[in-house]
């Protein structure tokens, strides 16, 4: 499964706005990796901010 993939299950799964942080620690990802994937998804549109350092799918 794509890195991307498995953030948005994660954003999904969880049911509320998650900060980059929560979401390494539910996947086991490495946190950079993490903060990488998630400039690629804001600047596709897919995840939103409803507030600061918080994303949900769109």
């Amino acid at each position: 499964m794509e890195t991307k993939e498995v953030l948005l299950n994660a954003m999904k799964a969880f049911g509320e706005p998650i900060n980059a942080g929560k979401i390494a620690e539910l996947t086991g990802l490495d946190r950079k990796l993490v903060d990488k994937t998630m400039e690629i998804l804001k600047k596709e549109g897919t995840i939103v901010s409803p507030k600061r350092c918080y994303w949900q799918p769109k």
